[in-house]
């Protein structure tokens, strides 16, 4: 497979990481149980600190810091949002897979021991979400992937995926990924299917995340109300779970505590999850076990037909 073609140069046409790849021809993918789809909920356990170090390129908040106001929005999700939203995953069957600032491993066990209780998968969306990769060299973005393998493991869980606090990376952040053993990246927005990244050295999937069906999208940029948000996540789970008939895919749905936790928008998770499983053909497993499955199933034939798109482009 191509090796990654990160430079310094200043003019870039892409990322270099991933490659076109039509629906037409694009090897057919199965999931567990003939499902048409691989079903997902991330919950984003986040911590932002009062005051944090200044970034040349963005403000964690959109006021003056110390920001009271935003900071205590947050916290909500950490106090109260997040035990709502668990209560009702919990009652349908469905696991999460964490998004998580590993800093809540210091601040907030409880919600780490109750995570692990639940069988969720934990994996590192940074140490704050207030700490971007922005202006980051190549060795303090390693050490902060090494900080979160080593936190996690002390509450038993692995380091297998990855999402750069508020989405920040730089061209190296992926590569960095691959080379500490990381399995999967939620970095990239571009595909309804797992798929290989170009990497300097290893093996690095992406598998879908959701920038759209995305709480923070749809509360904070569209201002959508509850029966907005729903109809959005039902119009996105019909539309792929009708074309999954043909080409099995994956849905992911990106929840915030301290917005979809609050007591007027519960019922969208409530309404959305049960609309879900009353569907027959949809699978159930951790962001882990897409990755998990894909490679064992369908990562060496799908990099064989890139090649050969490759040869004839």
């Amino acid at each position: 497979m191509p090796q990654s073609t990160n430079t310094s140069s200043p003019m870039r046409s892409d990322t270099g990481q991933y490659r076109f790849a039509p629906m037409r021809g694009r090897p057919r993918l199965h999931w567990p149980g003939n499902a048409r789809m691989a079903f997902w909920v991330a919950p984003n356990i986040e911590h932002y600190e009062l005051d944090p170090p200044v970034n040349p390129n963005r403000s964690p908040y959109a006021r003056v810091q110390p920001d009271v106001l935003n900071y205590g929005w947050r916290d909500y999700g950490n106090r109260v949002g997040f035990e709502r939203m668990a209560r009702v995953m919990a009652d349908r069957g469905i696991r999460g897979s964490v998004s998580l600032s590993v800093a809540v491993i210091e601040h907030f066990p409880d919600i780490i021991a109750q995570c692990n209780d639940l069988g969720w998968e934990m994996f590192s969306h940074g140490v704050y979400n207030t700490r971007y990769f922005y202006g980051m060299t190549e060795d303090q973005q390693r050490q902060v992937i090494r900080d979160s393998r080593e936190s996690l493991a002390r509450v038993g869980q692995t380091l297998d995926g990855w999402l750069t606090p508020a989405i920040t990376p730089s061209l190296a952040t992926q590569d960095l990924l691959a080379e500490e053993g990381v399995r999967y990246t939620l970095d990239y927005f571009h595909d309804d299917q797992p798929m290989p990244v170009k990497v300097r050295n290893g093996r690095l999937i992406s598998v879908p995340y959701s920038i759209e069906m995305n709480d923070v999208p749809m509360v904070n940029w569209q201002n959508a109300s509850p029966t907005a948000m729903l109809d959005s996540l039902k119009a996105q789970f019909d539309r792929l779970y009708a074309e999954g008939a043909g080409n099995p895919n994956v849905m992911c749905f990106a929840t915030h505590p301290f917005l979809l936790g609050q007591p007027h928008r519960i019922s969208v998770l409530t309404e959305f999850l049960d609309y879900v499983k009353s569907h027959d053909q949809v699978w159930y497993p951790t962001a882990r076990e897409i990755a998990d499955y894909y490679y064992t199933h369908h990562y060496d034939r799908v990099n064989t037909w890139l090649a050969s798109l490759e040869e004839s482009a």
